[in-house]
Protein backbone atom coordinates (compact mmCIF):
# COMPACT_ATOMS: atom_id res chain seq x y z
CA UNK A 1 0.00 0.00 0.00
CA UNK A 2 1.10 3.44 -0.50
CA UNK A 3 2.22 5.77 1.99
CA UNK A 4 0.73 8.54 0.67
CA UNK A 5 -2.79 9.73 1.24
CA UNK A 6 -5.48 11.02 -1.14
CA UNK A 7 -5.89 14.72 -0.72
CA UNK A 8 -6.76 17.83 -1.83
CA UNK A 9 -4.47 21.36 -1.95
CA UNK A 10 -5.94 24.91 -1.95
CA UNK A 11 -4.62 28.18 -1.85
CA UNK A 12 -1.29 29.62 -1.47
CA UNK A 13 1.37 30.63 1.37
CA UNK A 14 2.69 28.86 4.66
CA UNK A 15 1.41 25.57 5.05
CA UNK A 16 -1.61 23.85 7.16
CA UNK A 17 -2.69 20.01 6.96
CA UNK A 18 -5.87 19.80 8.53
CA UNK A 19 -7.04 16.27 9.61
CA UNK A 20 -11.03 15.04 9.81
CA UNK A 21 -12.94 13.08 11.84
CA UNK A 22 -14.20 9.80 12.23
CA UNK A 23 -16.67 8.73 8.97
CA UNK A 24 -15.64 12.08 7.73
CA UNK A 25 -13.67 13.99 4.83
CA UNK A 26 -10.89 16.74 4.65
CA UNK A 27 -14.09 19.05 3.21
CA UNK A 28 -16.67 17.16 5.09
CA UNK A 29 -15.13 18.47 8.88
CA UNK A 30 -13.36 21.55 7.21
CA UNK A 31 -15.74 23.05 4.47
CA UNK A 32 -16.96 25.89 6.15
CA UNK A 33 -13.60 27.34 7.37
CA UNK A 34 -11.48 26.80 4.09
CA UNK A 35 -12.07 29.84 1.98
CA UNK A 36 -11.01 31.54 5.08
CA UNK A 37 -8.05 29.38 5.53
CA UNK A 38 -6.91 28.97 2.35
CA UNK A 39 -6.97 32.86 1.77
CA UNK A 40 -3.61 33.32 3.26
CA UNK A 41 -2.15 29.18 3.51
CA UNK A 42 -1.28 26.34 1.02
CA UNK A 43 -4.17 23.92 2.85
CA UNK A 44 -3.73 19.85 1.96
CA UNK A 45 -6.86 18.18 3.46
CA UNK A 46 -5.75 14.14 3.69
CA UNK A 47 -8.37 11.79 3.91
CA UNK A 48 -7.49 9.20 6.20
CA UNK A 49 -7.52 5.13 5.70
CA UNK A 50 -11.41 4.50 4.89
CA UNK A 51 -12.43 7.74 3.98
CA UNK A 52 -12.37 9.81 -0.33
CA UNK A 53 -9.95 7.15 -1.71
CA UNK A 54 -7.76 6.14 0.81
CA UNK A 55 -8.32 2.80 1.36
CA UNK A 56 -8.15 0.77 4.24
CA UNK A 57 -5.26 -1.46 5.03
CA UNK A 58 -5.81 -5.46 5.04
CA UNK A 59 -5.86 -5.21 9.14
CA UNK A 60 -6.53 -2.85 11.89
CA UNK A 61 -5.45 0.89 11.62
CA UNK A 62 -2.10 1.93 14.13
CA UNK A 63 -2.01 5.43 14.83
CA UNK A 64 1.95 5.65 14.35
CA UNK A 65 1.20 4.30 11.00
CA UNK A 66 -1.71 6.88 10.14
CA UNK A 67 0.54 9.73 11.55
CA UNK A 68 3.21 9.48 9.73
CA UNK A 69 1.50 9.11 6.43
CA UNK A 70 0.10 12.02 7.31
CA UNK A 71 3.65 13.59 6.94
CA UNK A 72 4.42 12.04 3.83
CA UNK A 73 0.93 13.15 2.13
CA UNK A 74 2.32 16.75 3.08
CA UNK A 75 5.65 16.50 1.69
CA UNK A 76 4.22 15.01 -1.23
CA UNK A 77 1.84 18.13 -1.77
CA UNK A 78 4.81 20.43 -1.56
CA UNK A 79 4.97 21.47 2.59
CA UNK A 80 8.23 20.36 3.82
CA UNK A 81 7.00 22.50 7.22
CA UNK A 82 3.71 23.12 8.19
CA UNK A 83 0.77 23.16 10.95
CA UNK A 84 -1.36 20.32 12.03
CA UNK A 85 -4.49 20.85 12.66
CA UNK A 86 -6.85 18.17 13.88
CA UNK A 87 -10.72 18.18 14.31
CA UNK A 88 -12.18 15.41 16.69
CA UNK A 89 -10.62 12.23 15.59
CA UNK A 90 -8.26 14.53 13.64
CA UNK A 91 -6.83 16.13 17.41
CA UNK A 92 -5.13 13.01 18.78
CA UNK A 93 -3.78 12.62 14.93
CA UNK A 94 -2.66 15.91 14.55
CA UNK A 95 -1.00 15.64 18.40
CA UNK A 96 1.06 12.18 17.04
CA UNK A 97 2.31 14.05 13.63
CA UNK A 98 3.60 16.86 15.88
CA UNK A 99 5.12 14.49 18.67
CA UNK A 100 7.10 12.26 15.65
CA UNK A 101 7.63 14.55 12.75
CA UNK A 102 9.10 17.83 15.55
CA UNK A 103 11.52 19.30 12.66
CA UNK A 104 8.72 19.66 10.08
CA UNK A 105 5.51 20.55 12.08
CA UNK A 106 5.75 24.43 13.15
CA UNK A 107 2.14 24.29 15.06
CA UNK A 108 -0.27 22.75 16.25
CA UNK A 109 -3.87 22.82 16.75
CA UNK A 110 -6.92 21.09 17.90
CA UNK A 111 -10.69 21.43 17.54
CA UNK A 112 -13.11 19.99 19.61
CA UNK A 113 -10.62 16.98 19.87
CA UNK A 114 -9.21 14.66 22.76
CA UNK A 115 -6.23 13.02 23.34
CA UNK A 116 -8.11 10.09 25.39
CA UNK A 117 -11.33 8.49 25.77
CA UNK A 118 -13.42 9.19 28.61
CA UNK A 119 -15.89 7.26 29.55
CA UNK A 120 -18.82 9.47 28.17
CA UNK A 121 -16.96 9.68 24.56
CA UNK A 122 -16.73 5.91 24.55
CA UNK A 123 -20.34 5.27 25.14
CA UNK A 124 -21.05 7.44 22.26
CA UNK A 125 -18.72 6.03 20.39
CA UNK A 126 -19.79 2.01 21.52
CA UNK A 127 -23.42 2.86 20.28
CA UNK A 128 -22.59 4.76 17.32
CA UNK A 129 -20.70 1.55 16.26
CA UNK A 130 -23.51 -0.41 17.53
CA UNK A 131 -26.13 1.89 15.30
CA UNK A 132 -23.65 1.70 12.45
CA UNK A 133 -23.92 -1.62 11.95
CA UNK A 134 -27.75 -1.37 10.90
CA UNK A 135 -27.78 1.99 9.81
CA UNK A 136 -31.03 3.52 9.19
CA UNK A 137 -33.32 6.34 11.09
CA UNK A 138 -31.65 4.89 14.93
CA UNK A 139 -28.40 5.94 13.76
CA UNK A 140 -29.19 9.47 12.31
CA UNK A 141 -31.33 10.78 15.22
CA UNK A 142 -28.78 9.80 17.57
CA UNK A 143 -25.97 11.50 15.50
CA UNK A 144 -28.14 14.71 15.04
CA UNK A 145 -28.84 14.86 18.54
CA UNK A 146 -25.08 14.97 19.37
CA UNK A 147 -23.65 16.53 16.80
CA UNK A 148 -25.14 20.07 17.11
CA UNK A 149 -26.04 21.98 20.01
CA UNK A 150 -29.21 22.09 22.00
CA UNK A 151 -29.53 25.82 20.97
CA UNK A 152 -29.20 25.28 17.66
CA UNK A 153 -31.30 22.25 16.61
CA UNK A 154 -34.03 24.27 18.66
CA UNK A 155 -33.75 27.20 16.20
CA UNK A 156 -34.72 24.76 13.64
CA UNK A 157 -38.01 23.41 12.20
CA UNK A 158 -38.37 19.91 12.57
CA UNK A 159 -38.57 19.29 8.79
CA UNK A 160 -34.84 20.74 9.00
CA UNK A 161 -34.22 18.76 11.86
CA UNK A 162 -35.36 15.42 10.29
CA UNK A 163 -33.17 16.04 6.64
CA UNK A 164 -30.49 16.79 8.91
CA UNK A 165 -30.71 13.02 10.59
CA UNK A 166 -31.69 11.59 7.30
CA UNK A 167 -28.48 12.42 6.27
CA UNK A 168 -26.54 11.04 9.04
CA UNK A 169 -28.41 7.70 9.12
CA UNK A 170 -27.19 6.40 5.81
CA UNK A 171 -25.80 3.07 4.66
CA UNK A 172 -23.22 1.78 6.93
CA UNK A 173 -19.50 1.82 5.75
CA UNK A 174 -16.51 -0.02 5.87
CA UNK A 175 -14.49 3.01 6.11
CA UNK A 176 -16.52 4.57 9.02
CA UNK A 177 -16.58 1.58 11.04
CA UNK A 178 -12.70 1.04 11.16
CA UNK A 179 -12.72 4.30 11.85
CA UNK A 180 -14.83 3.93 14.98
CA UNK A 181 -13.41 0.89 16.10
CA UNK A 182 -9.55 2.86 15.53
CA UNK A 183 -10.90 5.41 17.74
CA UNK A 184 -11.76 3.12 20.33
CA UNK A 185 -7.97 2.37 20.78
CA UNK A 186 -6.25 5.71 20.94
CA UNK A 187 -4.94 7.65 23.81
CA UNK A 188 -2.15 10.01 22.81
CA UNK A 189 -1.97 11.12 26.28
CA UNK A 190 2.05 10.26 26.68
CA UNK A 191 2.86 12.55 23.37
CA UNK A 192 1.47 15.59 24.89
CA UNK A 193 4.69 16.51 27.11
CA UNK A 194 6.76 15.69 23.75
CA UNK A 195 4.75 18.48 21.80
CA UNK A 196 6.95 21.64 21.60
CA UNK A 197 5.09 23.84 19.24
CA UNK A 198 2.87 26.46 19.83
CA UNK A 199 -0.57 24.83 20.45
CA UNK A 200 -3.87 25.89 19.77
CA UNK A 201 -6.85 24.26 21.84
CA UNK A 202 -10.67 24.93 20.62
CA UNK A 203 -13.25 23.73 22.80
CA UNK A 204 -17.52 23.83 22.13
CA UNK A 205 -18.96 24.75 25.03
CA UNK A 206 -22.23 23.03 24.09
CA UNK A 207 -20.22 19.79 22.69
CA UNK A 208 -22.15 16.97 24.07
CA UNK A 209 -20.08 14.43 21.73
CA UNK A 210 -16.63 15.27 23.14
CA UNK A 211 -16.97 16.87 26.10
CA UNK A 212 -15.12 20.22 26.54
CA UNK A 213 -12.72 18.52 29.53
CA UNK A 214 -11.24 16.55 26.52
CA UNK A 215 -9.63 19.86 25.40
CA UNK A 216 -9.11 21.00 28.80
CA UNK A 217 -6.94 17.62 29.11
CA UNK A 218 -4.71 18.27 26.15
CA UNK A 219 -4.15 21.58 26.90
CA UNK A 220 -3.09 21.00 30.31
CA UNK A 221 -0.36 18.34 28.86
CA UNK A 222 0.86 20.35 26.34
CA UNK A 223 3.28 23.28 27.63
CA UNK A 224 1.74 26.55 26.55
CA UNK A 225 -0.95 25.28 25.13
CA UNK A 226 -3.76 28.38 24.64
CA UNK A 227 -7.21 27.34 25.69
CA UNK A 228 -10.20 28.82 23.13
CA UNK A 229 -13.63 28.23 23.79
CA UNK A 230 -16.51 28.79 20.75
CA UNK A 231 -20.02 28.56 21.62
CA UNK A 232 -21.57 25.44 19.94
CA UNK A 233 -22.11 21.49 19.65
CA UNK A 234 -19.37 19.17 18.25
CA UNK A 235 -20.54 21.05 15.11
CA UNK A 236 -19.56 24.55 16.17
CA UNK A 237 -17.90 24.83 12.94
CA UNK A 238 -21.08 24.79 11.17
CA UNK A 239 -22.89 26.20 13.14
CA UNK A 240 -21.14 29.49 13.83
CA UNK A 241 -17.49 28.99 11.75
CA UNK A 242 -16.21 32.15 12.18
CA UNK A 243 -15.89 31.46 16.00
CA UNK A 244 -13.59 29.27 15.09
CA UNK A 245 -12.04 30.51 11.90
CA UNK A 246 -11.43 33.64 13.89
CA UNK A 247 -9.35 31.44 16.13
CA UNK A 248 -7.30 29.67 14.50
CA UNK A 249 -5.90 32.39 12.11
CA UNK A 250 -5.48 34.51 14.61
CA UNK A 251 -3.00 31.67 15.89
CA UNK A 252 -1.96 31.35 12.35
CA UNK A 253 -0.64 35.10 12.18
CA UNK A 254 0.84 34.92 15.47
CA UNK A 255 3.17 32.23 13.92
CA UNK A 256 4.49 34.80 11.48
Amino acid sequence: MSDLLSYETRGTGPGLVLVHGTGSTGPGSWGTVLDRLSAEHTVVLPDLPGSGDSPLPDGPLDIDTVADRIAATARAAGLDEFVVAGASLGAPLAIKVAARHPRRVRGLATVVGYARLRTTLRLNLELWAALHARGGRELGTFLTGLTFSEEYLAALPPEAVGQIAQRFGGPPTPGTAAQIAFTLGIDVRDELAAVRVPTLVVAATGDRFVAPEHSAEIAAGIAGARLVQVTGGHASVFEDPGQTADALLGFLDGLG
